[in-house]
C-alpha cells in the first residue's frame, strides 16, 4: 500500500524519536532552531493526528530548558536563530495552562523588542553580522511575534514584522528573477555585499524557503482586521512564482543554488524542496493559490520521497545541506550534506503536514 504524506511523517517522528530522548535533542542543553524546527514539524503532526507521544515529547524538550520564571538560555550572539522554538509555547500553554510557558512567550517578546537593528529598523541576524539581514530571520522571529501579537493584543508585533518583510522584499529581491538573495548588509561592508545593492551574491534555496513559508504562517496567524495582511500574502505568491520556474521538471526538486541548475556540481537540496513544497501547500490551502497548482505540489512531493533512504524501521532524510552562512556559488557546492539533520527533518515534517491538508485529505 503506498505511503501517505502522514504515514511518512509518523515514521520520521518515531524514527527520530527511538534515536533522542528529547532534552537530547542536538545541539543539547541549547534553545536553538534546530530543535525548533524538527518540533515545529511534530507539532503539526501532533495536530493532525492528536497522538500524545508528539505532544509529551514537545513538552520534555521545552520542559528541559525554560524554567519556572520562563527563562530559557540563548546564545550571547543574540541570534534570531535563538527565538524560534518560543512557537512551540503557544500551544503547550493552551492545553496545560502552565504559567512557565506565557513568562518564556513574554521573555521572547522582550528581547525582540531590543533587538538591535540597522538604520533602516531592519533586525541584525545576529550580534556577529551587523547590520546585515538574512532570509531565515524572517522565519526565526516573525511568526512568533505575529503570533504574540494576536494571542495577547500587541498589535505593534504587526507593524514591526511588516518591516522586516518589506524591508528584505525591498532589498534582497532580484527585480529580474523574482528570487530573493541570502543576506543583505545595509552597510556595504562584507567582502560578499554589492557595492551598490549589499546582497551576498547566491540565490541559496533554503534561506528562500525560509522566507516563503513565514510569508504564509505570518498570513494564516495575522488578524482580518490587520489592513497590511494581503502584504505577507502577495509577496509569498511573487516568490513561490518565481521559484516555481526554477523547479527541476525531470525530479521536481530545486537546487541548492537555486538558478543554476544546469551548472555542473549543483544539486539537489531536499530541505528547500520541502519549504518550497510546504508553501505551496499551504498557499493552496489557504486559497491564495488555485487548485490548478496541485500537480507541481504532487510533482514535487514524489521527487522528495524518492530521495529518503531506509534502515529497518528508521527513514532517512537525506541530502540536506548543513548549516550554512553566506557564501559563494562554490562555497554553497562543498557544503557537505547531512542524514536526519533536525532542521531538515523539520522541513519534511512541515511539508508533511501541510501536504496532507492541502493534497490528500483536503482542510480539515
Amino acid at each position: 500500500m503506498e505511503m501517505t504524506a502522514l504515514d511518512y511523517a509518523k515514521s520520521v517522528c518515531g524514527t527520530m524519536m527511538r534515536k533522542f530522548e528529547a532534552p537530547d535533542l542536538p545541539p543539547a542543553g541549547r534553545y536553538h532552531y534546530h530543535q525548533g524546527v524538527f518540533l515545529s514539524g511534530m507539532q503539526k503532526i501532533y495536530g493532525i493526528t492528536k497522538e500524545k507521544i508528539y505532544f509529551d515529547y514537545i513538552k520534555a524538550w521545552i520542559d528541559s530548558l525554560v524554567e519556572e520564571n520562563g527563562s530559557f538560555p540563548v546564545s550571547e550572539e543574540d541570534e534570531m536563530d535563538d527565538y524560534q522554538p518560543s512557537v512551540l509555547l503557544f500551544d503547550l500553554y493552551k492545553e496545560t495552562g502552565e504559567e512557565k510557558y506565557k513568562k518564556a512567550m513574554e521573555r521572547t517578546a522582550e528581547l525582540l523588542k531590543i533587538q538591535r537593528c540597522n538604520q533602516y529598523g531592519g533586525f541584525w541576524h545576529k550580534h556577529c553580522v551587523p547590520n546585515q539581514m538574512w532570509l531565515d530571520g524572517m522565519y526565526m522571529a516573525g511568526p512568533f511575534m505575529t503570533e504574540y501579537g494576536a494571542t495577547f493584543d500587541y498589535a505593534p508585533f504587526f507593524d514591526t514584522v511588516h518591516l522586516q518583510m518589506r524591508l528584505m522584499h525591498q532589498h534582497n529581491r532580484d527585480a529580474r528573477t523574482g528570487l530573493m538573495y541570502h543576506a543583505w548588509d545595509a552597510v556595504c561592508e562584507k567582502e560578499w555585499a554589492n557595492p551598490d545593492t549589499g546582497c551576498s551574491p547566491e540565490f541559496w534555496g533554503r534561506a528562500m524557503g525560509w522566507f516563503a513559508t513565514a510569508m504564509f504562517d505570518i498570513a494564516e496567524k495575522l488578524p482580518d482586521t490587520y489592513e497590511r495582511k494581503l502584504d505577507f500574502v502577495d509577496v509569498g505568491v511573487e516568490l513561490l512564482e518565481a521559484i516555481l520556474k526554477y523547479q527541476d521538471k525531470e525530479t521536481g526538486l530545486w537546487y541548492q543554488v537555486v538558478d543554476k541548475g544546469e551548472v555542473p556540481g549543483n544539486w539537489h537540496e531536499v530541505s528547500c524542496s520541502c519549504l518550497f513544497l510546504h508553501a505551496l501547500c499551504k498557499a493552496i490551502r489557504l486559497g491564495y493559490l488555485s487548485d490548478s497548482y496541485k500537480p507541481l505540489a504532487k510533482k514535487a512531493f514524489d521527487g522528495i520521497v524518492s530521495t529518503l533512504g531506509y534502515d529497518g524501521d528508521d527513514i532517512l532524510v537525506r541530502q540536506v545541506c548543513i548549516g550554512t552562512g553566506v557564501c559563494t556559488f562554490e562555497g554553497y557546492l562543498a557544503r557537505p550534506t547531512s542524514e536526519n539533520d533536525l532542521h531538515g527533518v523539520g522541513a519534511f515534517l512541515l511539508m508533511c503536514s501541510e501536504y496532507h491538508r492541502a493534497i490528500e485529505k483536503g482542510e480539515e
